[in-house]
């Protein structure tokens, strides 16, 4: 008696693929899902840092103005903040300016911006850097200065100070009639960040003078 072969119908095969087609695409939807959200977290992450050492780098500034004689040491127009502010090089001690805008980009939207002149150490020299940071700020200019930086993107920034035991918004010393100006006891900054997958919302931070005295009660 003659054996039967043994073997899959063409039912049977056909069941089989459409099992295994649809197990590879839900693995193809599983691991496209993790890859995205891999994307995603590395954005927020890449986002998160960048506004770290922004900030890091803005309080550094703030933390090293200097109130020299006939100079200002800060002074915010509504457009630009210009700090004079001391090196970080202890071997040669000198003085620069340090100014920070917010420039419009031609693809849309618009990058906070950081802008740095050479030492310096006369007063001479300083109104010269003070005049170029106004000139940076207003044109654009890249060419006047050691360092001119794009930070991260933002819809809008705002500057106050404390001063008498209140906030107030900051204002320029000329608007007060004053060609200099004094260290605030604080600076409060508030950014506005554009809306996206990793940063958005407004972000405050307060920096409050290193030698400021609170008296005791």
């Amino acid at each position: 008696m003659a054996r039967r072969a043994h073997g899959f119908t063409l039912i049977e095969l056909m069941v089989a693929i459409a099992a295994m087609a649809l197990l590879a695409l839900m693995s193809w939807r599983g691991l496209d899902a993790m890859g995205r959200a891999q994307a995603q977290n590395r954005e927020r992450g890449d986002a998160v840092l960048t506004l770290q050492t922004t900030l890091a780098q803005w309080g550094a500034d703030l933390d090293a103005m200097v109130a020299l004689p006939q100079t200002s040491a800060i002074d915010w127009d509504g457009r630009v903040l210009r700090l004079t502010r001391r090196s970080t090089d202890s071997a040669t001690p000198m003085v620069l300016v340090v100014a920070w805008t917010l420039r419009p980009q031609t693809n849309g939207g618009a990058h906070w911006r950081r802008w740095q002149s050479p030492g310096f150490t006369t007063r001479a020299e300083w109104q010269q850097a003070w005049a170029q940071a106004a000139a940076w700020a207003a044109d654009g200019s890249s060419n006047t200065g050691v360092a001119d930086v794009d930070l991260i993107p933002l819809d809008g920034w705002q500057i106050a100070y404390f001063r008498n035991d209140a906030w107030t918004p900051a204002v320029s010393a000329a608007a007060l009639g004053s060609t200099t100006s004094t260290l605030p006891d604080g600076v409060r900054l508030v950014l506005s960040l554009p809306p996206g997958p990793a940063l958005a919302g407004l972000l405050t931070r307060d920096w409050v003078r290193p030698s400021l005295t609170v008296p005791k009660s």
